[in-house]
C-alpha cells in the first residue's frame, strides 16, 4: 500500500495521501487483535449502559484468544433496511434518534468512538422479551480515543455550527488544524454547502440541488481536500469516516439532518463542556453557577424540541383536514 501511495505521489504531487498509510499501519494490528475488540465491547457497553435501547453482545472470555473471539449470537436486520423495520413494526425515526444519541454520547461526552458503523455492524431488532426496539452494535475492533483538548474543541465547533456563530466556527475549525481551509472543513464535516452553513444547518433543510452541488464540487476541490486531510489531527480522520457512515444510514432511512439529531448533539456538547468546567474549578459557588447555566441551556433545548413537536402535530392536523376537505368521504 505504501509503495502505491508513493507512486501516486510521484505522478500527482498535489495529492497528499501518506496519512492514509500511517493510519492503516496504526489501526490494522488493533483490528486483528480480538482480545482488544472484546475489551472495547465491554468498555462501550459499560459506558452506555444507561441507554436501554443499546445491545452489545456478551463476550465469552474463557473461549476467546487474540485470534478467536466468541460472542453472544444476536439476530436482527441491518440498520438501513427499511423493509425489515416496517415488517417488524420498528419506528425508523426512533432508530435514527437513538443512533444520534448513542454517537453524540460517544464523541462529545466520552471521547471513545466506535469508528466502523456501516450497516453490517449496526443491527436493529425487537427485544425478545420486552418487544422494545433495540440497536445491536457489532465489530468493536476499531475505536478512536479522543484527547480532551480535541473533544472540547470539537464540542465548541459543533455548537457554533448548530447555532450559526460563524466567528467561532472559524476559530474552532482553525484550532482543529483547518487553517485557511476552514470553510471547506465545515462543509466536509456537515456535508452541507458553505451557503447553508452560513444560513444555519439546523434551520435550512437539505435539498436535492444542494446534494448535487456538493457532489460536483467534491472533484473540483480534491487537491484542497487532500491537503486538509493531511493537516488535521489524526483523530479527525476516523471521525470523518464515522460521520460519513452515519450520514449514509440517515440518507437511506430518509431521516438526514433532522432537527432532533442536532438537538441531541447540542445536549451532549452542553453536558460535556459543563462537566469540564466543573472539573477545573474548586469553588462551590462557581460549580453551582455552571450547573444552573447547564440546566437552563438544557431546558431551552427541551422547550425548543417541544415547540418543534407541537408545530409538527399542528402541521399534520392541518394536512389531514385539508385532505378530508379536498376528498370528502361519499355516503
Amino acid at each position: 500500500m505504501e509503495v502505491l501511495v508513493l507512486a501516486v505521489k510521484q505522478l500527482f504531487p498535489e495529492f497528499e495521501f501518506m496519512w492514509l498509510v500511517d493510519e492503516a499501519k496504526k489501526n490494522l494490528p488493533l483490528e486483528l487483535d480480538f482480545l482488544n475488540e472484546g475489551r472495547n465491547a465491554e468498555k462501550v457497553a459499560q459506558m452506555l449502559k444507561h441507554f436501554d435501547f443499546l445491545k452489545v453482545p456478551r463476550i465469552y472470555w474463557e473461549l476467546s484468544t487474540k485470534r478467536v473471539l466468541l460472542m453472544e449470537f444476536v439476530e436482527g436486520g441491518q440498520v438501513n433496511d427499511r423493509d425489515y423495520m416496517e415488517r417488524n413494526k420498528i419506528d425508523v425515526n426512533q432508530i435514527s434518534r437513538h443512533l444520534g444519541k448513542m454517537y453524540s454520547e460517544m464523541i462529545f461526552v466520552n471521547g471513545f468512538v466506535h469508528c466502523d458503523p456501516h450497516p453490517g455492524n449496526v443491527l436493529v431488532r425487537k427485544h425478545p422479551v420486552t418487544g422494545k426496539a433495540e440497536i445491536v452494535l457489532l465489530d468493536h475492533g476499531l475505536y478512536q480515543v479522543l484527547t480532551e483538548e480535541f473533544r472540547l474543541d470539537y464540542c465548541h465547533l459543533w455548537q457554533s455550527l448548530i447555532w450559526t456563530d460563524m466567528q467561532k466556527v472559524k476559530m474552532y475549525s482553525q484550532r482543529l488544524g483547518a487553517a485557511d481551509l476552514y470553510p471547506l472543513f465545515a462543509c466536509m464535516l456537515t456535508a452541507r454547502s458553505w451557503n447553508s452553513v452560513n444560513r444555519g444547518i439546523s434551520q435550512i433543510p437539505v435539498t436535492a440541488t444542494e446534494d448535487s452541488e456538493i457532489r460536483s464540487n467534491a472533484a473540483t476541490y480534491l487537491p484542497q481536500i487532500s491537503q486538509l486531510l493531511s493537516h488535521v489531527p489524526r483523530q479527525m480522520l476516523l471521525i470523518f469516516k464515522t460521520n460519513d457512515l452515519l450520514r449514509s444510514i440517515e440518507v437511506t432511512l430518509g431521516t438526514r439532518a433532522s432537527a432532533s439529531s442536532f438537538l441531541s448533539m447540542s445536549r451532549c456538547c452542553i453536558r460535556a463542556l459543563a462537566e469540564h468546567k466543573k472539573k477545573n474549578t474548586h469553588s462551590f459557588l462557581r460549580r453551582t453557577q455552571i450547573s444552573v447555566s447547564e440546566a437552563f441551556n438544557l431546558w431551552q433545548i427541551n422547550l425548543h424540541e417541544l415547540m418543534l413537536r407541537v408545530k409538527g402535530l399542528r402541521l399534520a392536523s392541518w394536512v389531514s383536514t385539508l385532505i378530508c376537505w379536498l376528498m370528502p368521504v361519499s355516503h
